[in-house]
């Protein structure tokens, strides 16, 4: 199993992608720590991950607070000792051209899909640390390269891809220290 011994958040978890990734972590090895606002299809996750004896929990997350990550990072360090591995990949379609969405529906997507991103950076880096490295795993979309969709859904995914390679760059030192700092550049 390639993540055995490995634990991972992964947010977004409760449904699609995250799901998935959740599912497919723990397949491999990896403890989970499943974070979402829906809480009753994120414990439905939980629940079948442990009835095929993987290792999970889920905590509501809304990737948006600051506080809410914190006590994430908290519970995947109290529940399995460490910190690996963090998925981005919570993140909403605003299905609006630019002059249907408003302040209210711009700001809102941006703290979903960009600021989400960045607190959950900010969060585990120093738990990557104590843990000797880790991979952040930030997920995009063609969406962030090229035109395609809605306006305030590709600002959000070009944030994404240029706050991952910031992070790599400014983190790229650190790899000699820890030797697995280098999974922040990856981008999906």
């Amino acid at each position: 199993m390639r993540l055995e011994g490995k634990v991972a958040i992964i947010t977004g978890g409760a449904r699609g992608q995250g799901a998935t990734e959740a599912r497919m972590f723990a397949q491999e090895g990896a403890k989970v720590v499943i974070g979402d606002v829906r809480d009753e299809l994120g414990m439905q996750v939980e629940a079948e991950i442990r009835e095929l004896g993987g290792e999970a929990v889920y905590l509501h997350l809304d990737v948006a607070n600051a506080d809410d990550w914190q006590n994430a990072v908290d519970t995947a360090e109290q529940r399995f000792g460490k910190v690996d591995v963090l998925v981005n990949n919570a993140a909403i379609v605003l299905r609006k051209d630019i002059e249907e969405t408003t302040d209210e529906d711009w700001d809102n997507i941006m703290d979903i899909n960009a600021k989400g991103v960045f607190l959950g950076t900010k969060a585990v880096i120093p738990a990557m640390r104590r843990a000797g490295g880790g991979s952040i795993i930030n997920i995009s979309s063609i969406s962030g390269l090229v035109s395609i969709g809605p306006p305030a859904y590709i600002a959000t995914k070009g944030a994404v891809r240029l706050f991952t390679k910031s992070t790599a760059i400014q983190y790229a030192s650190e790899r000699e220290l820890y030797g697995n700092l280098d999974g922040i550049a990856a981008a999906c």
